[in-house]
């Protein structure tokens, strides 16, 4: 007989009935500006923002990231061929302040944060037509209680004009992607006095736009060393609320998260035709996350988690880190506007005005987003890991299910929830409180609905939900 835990099982009745509560969406008073997709009340696992996490929100300054745009953008340009030895012109100028500002945030964190300088020469290669060296510049935040767990936020600090091998022109690149190395910064400066439990790794890097070269180096260096990477988050064209077609909305970032991993073996695509999960890879329970955490009044922003792995034929700095086994999405502007983004500067004969310039940029809108990123980051850097090894016991035919999952190693962990949803549904819908336990049978059939577990620790935080394979 299958093992029950020690305290009573919920009833069918009970499992049907349990779900929680979560927080509005927007800041009171906040303009209704709705995106397409369907707005409904918040996921039964989201996660209210808690006093701690409101504090560090409201560090982090608009004035500052508008700053960080504009300092990026006098560098003229930030093409990855343009000069590194120029200290007021080019990429190399760039890098060494975004270098020297880190340091300068690091003098404040008592020795948790250093900051390295990650360089590699990359050979002749597709959009780099010389050996290049590429440099990333990496602040890292290590973590009191699990420092062996990581989390990585980046944007890149290298820019274009419309020719991608236009190393010579002005390309400002304030949307893309002075503004989500802003955000980055911020966060590193805001977050550099306080000590989050598990490592934080802020990272600009170099080449996106040659071919995302300097996230590839990182990624593959975490891979090399065996680290532990948690989650991954990549702001790329962050700065404007405004679209093409003028319309605005400044209180909605899209969040996108691949379905089917990147990595996924023949094996696991196998298992997956089986037993289903295309909606539930780590990705998309990363994605869910975020909006749990991050989706309420303390940022005044809502969270669209878009159902792809970047935008249609596009992609970005969280690729190399799917293509490579870790969990990583990509934040990005509600609408784009193409007259400012990989454009030259110039004025049309109609008087359209073209380049990605500090003036089309929405600092407050930045400043939200740099609040979604500290929400989610924060709240996975406090949470206690995602439950490793979590099965769903196929040993014996029964409608009810089993799951099984490997205790955590974490001093302040409180014990676990069982989430689940219908397979029809987006979000988790209900939420089963277990305790400390590493089994449990929930009187539901696991070939109606789809099931997780998450961990929490005694201060509340949970994780992100593992999404359970089958086991014989």
């Amino acid at each position: 007989m299958p093992h029950r835990p020690a305290r009573p099982g919920p009833s069918r009745r009970t499992v049907l009935a349990a779900t929680a509560t979560g927080t509005s969406a927007l800041a009171s008073g906040a303009p209704a500006v709705a995106a397409p997709s369907v707005r409904s009340r918040p996921p039964a696992t989201a996660q209210p923002p808690t006093r701690e996490l409101r504090e560090l929100l409201r560090e982090i300054d608009r004035d500052r990231i508008e700053a960080t745009v504009r300092r990026l953008a006098s560098f003229g340009t930030r093409h990855t061929l343009s000069a590194q030895d120029d200290p007021h012109r080019g990429i190399g100028a760039a890098r060494d302040w975004i270098h020297a500002e880190m340091r300068r945030y690091a003098a404040a964190s008592g020795g948790r944060m250093t900051v390295e300088l990650q360089s590699y020469v990359q050979q002749p290669a597709s959009r780099v037509p010389t050996a290049t060296r590429i440099t990333n510049v990496i602040a890292t935040l290590r973590g009191s209680v699990s420092p062996e767990r990581i989390h990585v936020i980046s944007g890149h600090y290298d820019s274009r004009a419309t020719d991608v091998m236009d190393a010579v022109s002005d390309a400002p690149g304030a949307d893309d992607d002075a503004s989500g190395v802003a955000v980055v910064m911020e966060l590193a400066r805001v977050m550099a006095t306080r000590r989050p439990a598990s490592t934080i790794v802020f990272a600009a890097v170099a080449g996106e736009e040659q071919g995302l070269y300097g996230s590839t180096y990182m990624a593959e260096q975490f891979k090399a060393a065996g680290a532990d990477v948690q989650a991954m988050f990549t702001n790329d064209i962050v700065g404007s609320s405004t679209a093409d077609d003028g319309t605005r909305d400044p209180y909605t970032i899209r969040l996108f998260t691949e379905g089917v991993p990147s990595s996924e073996t023949p094996a696991q695509a196998a298992v997956r035709r089986s037993v289903g999960g295309e909606n539930d890879s780590p990705s998309r329970q990363l994605g869910r996350f975020v909006r749990d955490t991050a989706d309420n009044d303390a940022t005044g922003l809502h969270v669209r988690v878009v159902y792809r792995r970047d935008r249609y034929l596009r992609g970005g700095d969280h690729i190399p880190f799917l293509e490579r086994g870790y969990a990583a999405a990509r934040f990005t502007e509600p609408a784009e506007d193409f007259a400012h983004q990989h454009q030259d500067v110039r004025v049309d004969e109609d008087g359209t005005r073209y380049g990605d310039l500090p003036e089309f940029c929405d600092f407050g809108f930045i400043t939200r987003v740099a609040r979604v990123n500290a929400a989610a980051l924060w709240t996975l850097a406090q949470a206690p890991r995602t439950p490793r090894d979590a099965k769903i016991v196929t040993s014996t035919l029964t409608n009810a299910t089993e799951l099984v999952w490997a205790r955590g190693t974490e001093p302040d962990l409180e014990g676990y929830e069982i989430v689940w949803r219908e397979t029809t549904a987006p979000e988790w819908t209900h939420v089963i409180d277990v305790g400390d336990v590493t089994r449990y049978e929930v009187d539901l059939s696991k070939d109606n609905v789809f099931f997780g577990v998450r961990a929490v620790n005694r201060a509340g935080n949970r994780s992100p939900v593992a999404f359970p394979a089958p086991q014989n």
